[in-house]
């Protein structure tokens, strides 16, 4: 993250209604147990201080790290949708690191805005006035389902996701470099694939043996074309937050 004063390690974005008491609340307990300076909105209501939106937006602005924790009901929330926007702006502009946790909804459901994000988002554009607002919401959904993070189906419990959390927390926050978790590289993948399928049904492709490579060499130009890996300091969040937005196009063969 770009040198700027830092009140928060962690900001965490979240549902209350779905998480607030019991997998935000144990996530942030174990945070705050391992010296982390976390900013949690509920938590101020409950001590009697109102928080508004310019205070919240401060905090994701002065955090190194936002946590989004996607829940069946969390694009019911404006708020939530206000500040995911404001974190994806911070991701951009600061180079904030942005972690998305995927808490009984899989990444395709926040990223295309199916189910309850999509019952969510028909109210709103029914509701609204300003459908630009409403649009700005779809675009940070995507941006944020399409980075890799966690999800707590592929965890035996959710103990074992906090734990997981935490330790990549701690690794990123102290400049280590973690253990390499092929399910979230490969979550990664998928979601560059998905973009590519879209791609393909719009155009005929014609092969020709003039112009295929070999078999072994396309998944390679294609991996690397997609992601186009630059060697950068830092740890490998950091790194993996500047594919946000990747628009993968097909080797130039």
């Amino acid at each position: 993250m770009s040198s700027q004063r830092v009140s928060y390690d962690i900001f965490l974005n979240f549902q209350g209604k779905d998480t607030g008491k019991n997998f935000t609340d144990h996530l942030c307990a174990n945070l705050v147990r391992k010296r982390f300076n976390v900013f949690k909105g509920e938590k101020e209501l409950e001590r009697g201080t109102p928080v508004s939106p310019e205070i919240t937006k401060g905090a994701i602005e002065k955090s190194r790290i936002s946590i989004v924790i996607f829940s069946k009901s969390y694009a019911s929330s404006t708020r939530c949708l206000e500040e995911l926007v404001r974190i994806v702006e911070c991701m951009k502009t600061k180079g904030q690191v942005a972690i998305p946790i995927f808490y009984d909804v899989e990444p395709s459901v926040p990223r295309r805005q199916k189910g309850g994000f999509q019952e969510a988002f028909t109210k709103y554009e029914e509701m609204l006035e300003k459908t630009e607002n409403v649009q700005m919401w779809r675009n940070a959904l995507e941006e944020m389902a399409n980075l890799s993070g966690f999800n707590l189906q592929e965890y035996r419990d959710e103990s074992e996701l906090i734990k997981a959390v935490v330790e990549e927390i701690s690794c990123e926050l102290s400049g280590q470099l973690p253990f390499i978790n092929f399910k979230k590289l490969l979550a990664g993948v998928n979601s560059c694939l998905e973009k590519v399928q879209i791609q393909a049904n719009t155009i005929k492709v014609q092969w020709r043996e003039s112009t295929m490579a070999p078999p072994l060499m396309f998944p390679f130009f294609f991996f690397v074309r997609c992601f186009r890996i630059t060697p950068n300091k830092g740890s490998l969040r950091s790194l993996q937050s500047r594919f946000n937005g990747v628009n993968p196009q097909w080797p130039h063969l």
